[in-house]
């Protein structure tokens, strides 16, 4: 069956960094999940849940999609009902940025702003998530597609993790990915599992992050880290976690752009910065994979805006230039 600009998801580019760390003793890949058409990694779990709906006939021609989402999954849904004729409600909130709002609108999605967070914990999710349900009891035939604690986003990336084997030829010893949802993660360590093989996944959070265990904190950049523990999130997922800092998000975004000339997303940057806090305990002649999320267009109002910038971290441009032996005293400022 044809299915337009919905065939194009998946199968994105997997490519070989030279530059970043010249010196390297190992193989590093970066997965640009960007390439999807909604621009993002969370084309994948959209279609997947979509397609499994409209197999069961939870989904018909007359279902009304709902879903609470700042970002990426609310983009690839909106672009995914678009193309099948969907009715789609996207629920979000005061802080979504206008240019998402913007894209979800262009899409035919109907926007849907919470405007005060959540009375006990202070947090816009458990809020969204709320109106998600009240919305649901009002619209007779509507399908929530619970990227929080559906499955079908985490078997979604069993198809992310084969791309990944398939190009490197199984030789896949660490993987890197960051955590929001804990679908991508979930995903590739299950693929991993099911056909034993010996790849490492490293999990990429967030500080102010809850999902291994940090303090909750205020947090800048979105889709990385969460306020509430996913309930995707399995504690023996993981080989091991990294803590990342918003400014070490900001400086490996920036780093990328100066030497890759990959435009990517906060994330992208997370997980970059993690493999340079411990590409020293990497054994030599080792090959490893990064998942880089999205692309970076979207953040040009914050991460790539130096007035941004400036303005939550101060003057700290010459961050982008740290040479390796300064690297220490950078995780000792994010910190």
């Amino acid at each position: 069956m044809n299915e337009g600009i919905l065939s194009a998801i998946g199968d994105t580019p997997l490519i070989r960094l030279d530059k970043i760390f010249p010196d390297n003793s190992f193989r590093l890949f970066a997965k640009l999940e960007g390439f999807n058409p909604g621009g993002s990694i969370k084309d994948r779990p959209a279609i997947n849940i979509i397609r499994h709906g409209m197999r069961t006939g939870q989904i018909n021609e007359n279902t009304t999609i709902i879903e609470s989402s700042s970002g990426n999954m609310g983009i690839g849904l909106a672009q995914i009902c678009s193309y099948l004729g969907l009715r789609f409600i996207c629920v979000v909130d005061v802080k979504t940025t206008k240019q998402n709002i913007r894209l979800l609108e262009t899409y035919g999605a109907e926007v849907d702003i919470i405007q005060t967070p959540d009375l006990h914990t202070r947090e816009y999710l458990p809020a969204r998530i709320e109106r998600v349900r009240e919305l649901q009891r009002i619209i007779k035939n509507s399908f929530c597609p619970n990227q929080y604690s559906n499955e079908g986003n985490s078997q979604a990336h069993h198809q992310t993790m084969r791309e990944i084997v398939t190009a490197l030829d199984g030789e896949v010893d660490y993987l890197f990915c960051a955590t929001s949802t804990c679908g991508t993660m979930r995903g590739c360590v299950e693929y991993v599992r099911q056909n034993n093989l010996a790849t490492k996944v490293y999990a990429i959070d967030a500080i102010g992050s809850v999902i291994f265990g940090s303090r909750k904190a205020k947090r800048l950049i979105p889709g990385h880290g969460a306020a509430v523990t996913p309930q995707l999130f399995q504690s023996d997922l993981a080989d091991k976690f990294i803590h990342v800092s918003d400014l070490e998000c900001v400086i490996g975004c920036r780093r990328l752009v100066k030497t890759e000339s990959i435009l990517a997303g906060g994330s992208s940057g997370a997980v970059l910065m993690a493999v340079e806090q411990i590409r020293e305990q990497i054994p030599y002649g080792s090959t490893c994979a990064m998942i880089f999320p999205d692309r970076g267009e979207r953040y040009l109002d914050t991460i790539y805006s130096d007035a941004w910038v400036s303005e939550h971290f101060g003057d700290v441009a010459h961050l982008w230039e740290l040479t390796e032996d300064e690297h220490e005293s950078l995780a000792l400022m994010a910190g």
